[in-house]
């Protein structure tokens, strides 16, 4: 959700020599929209300066045969090592004085520039060029044309009992029976499928567990498995459905042999004071418990019609303003949204080689999501807007809640600075957010606790 509306900030550029470097000549030039050009020219003393500073460093510990230690001759040492330590010292050099032409000019830099050098040679003046593209300015579209849906409902009594009847159907336990499997039931079993009298992939398995009718198994296998008991054995054929996910068993008819082990049909637990317990209510019975849930789903819907009226807020931004947008913050955002995705395949057990994920499948929404977050930094910076350290504290203390000790959660958010900087990012978002519902035209519209959750 929250990532890529953040603020941007310029990046960090690496600099080795602090020293103001004088009589600095430098001229700007855009090359094409927010792509500019410095060229850089840095007087042949000060270049020359620390090209020997450098190798009289080095004179002191080279180590060359037939010399003595620290006593090899400049002429010796400048031969040997000159070329290697002028193309150093102009690495650093050009890295310094980009950074400070950079301040001097007050120019703020959206990526890494590429550098490149243009006469480096002894005796004249060394002199590089720099380029790469600027933040652009962004001008704040009247805001009272944002239009936002705000969803409102209420909690209703039959919205508590079906929450009330989830709570208890996580919470059923199966009681085995002697009778013949029919839907809803949990039946345990081994089977092994066989296409073309050979076994297929993922088709044999032992003492497995699916509910029938629940859709955990393909159709044809529910049906022919409902109606058997425990400690049956049988044999019959199925057709996988055409669009079923593994591509190689899609419209096959297979044959599978099956051993039942139980039969279970499912108790749901009474509304008693040991089920409260289970969810932290120990007094006050049946109404406290119903109180409970109630504020529960209270403070999910909050949440939920919150990120409604973000990501309406967000989309609007980015309908409103047309900015141009430098490449390198694109091309970072992609990077970031590639990323995701790998630890999404990852995270879902896709085996194998990683798949190539090309820049252009995220182009349009890195695109969108640098946008937005240009405009949510130009309402920042325009609109003096500071992260306020009481809603950073409200929302730790949030997060904190659900873990056995909220203590030691609060403390590692304000003893780890990442983290607290995300908090602090999250929170400023939720700021900007309100200034723009207070110009937009806000709509209220009439919902319920299930199509705000669902969003």
């Amino acid at each position: 959700g929250g990532r890529g509306f953040e603020p941007h900030r310029p990046p960090h550029f690496t600099h080795h020599r602090t020293s103001k470097i004088s009589n600095m000549q430098i001229s700007i030039e855009t090359t094409s929209g927010l792509e500019r050009r410095l060229t850089i020219s840095v007087p042949s003393e000060t270049f020359e300066a620390q090209i020997s500073d450098r190798l009289g460093e080095a004179a002191g510990k080279v180590r060359l045969p037939g010399f003595r230690p620290g006593k090899v001759p400049m002429k010796e040492v400048r031969r040997r090592y000159g070329p290697a330590v002028r193309a150093e010292v102009a690495s650093e050099l050009m890295q310094s004085s980009f950074f400070e032409a950079v301040q001097q000019e007050d120019l703020s830099p959206a990526g890494q520039p590429s550098l490149e050098v243009v006469k480096m040679d002894p005796g004249i003046d060394f002199e590089f060029t720099a380029t790469f593209e600027v933040f652009p300015t962004v001008e704040l579209a009247d805001l009272s044309r944002a239009s936002i849906k705000q969803p409102e409902a209420e909690i209703t009594g039959q919205d508590l009992d079906t929450m009330i009847e989830q709570l208890r159907d996580q919470r059923k336990t199966w009681e085995d029976l002697d009778r013949p499997a029919r839907e809803g039931d949990q039946v345990t079993l081994d089977f092994e499928g066989r296409l073309d009298g050979e076994v297929f992939e993922g088709g044999a398995s032992e003492d497995t567990s699916f509910v029938l009718g629940a859709g955990q198994m393909i159709d044809d296998f529910d049906k022919n498995v409902s109606g058997m008991t425990a400690g049956q054995e049988g044999q019959f054929e199925a057709t996988f459905p055409d669009d079923y996910r593994a591509e190689e068993l899609r419209g096959k008819t297979v044959t599978f042999s099956v051993n039942i082990k139980k039969v279970a049909e499912s108790r749901l637990p009474e509304l008693d004071d040991e089920f409260f317990k289970g969810f932290g209510v120990e007094e006050g019975g049946l109404d406290a418990f119903r109180a409970d849930v109630r504020e529960n789903m209270q403070r999910e819907m909050e949440a939920a019609r919150r990120n409604q009226l973000k990501s309406q807020v967000m989309d609007q931004l980015g309908d409103l303003h047309e900015v141009a947008l430098p490449t390198a913050m694109i091309d970072r955002e992609i990077d970031v949204l590639r990323q995701q995705m790998l630890q999404q395949f990852q995270m879902y057990g896709a085996q194998g080689s990683q798949p190539d994920l090309p820049g252009e499948l995220f182009q349009e929404q890195a695109e969108r999501r640098v946008k937005v977050g240009l405009v949510v930094n130009e309402i920042v910076s325009s609109q003096s807007l500071q992260v306020d350290p009481e809603k950073v504290r409200e929302r730790i203390q949030t997060l904190a809640e659900g873990y056995a000790e909220p203590q030691q959660v609060v403390n590692w958010y304000y003893s780890n600075q990442e983290q607290l900087q995300q908090v602090e990012m999250s929170v400023l978002e939720e700021q900007v957010v309100d200034y723009v519902l207070e110009k937009a035209a806000v709509e209220t519209v009439a919902s319920t606790y299930q199509d705000v959750i669902s969003g």
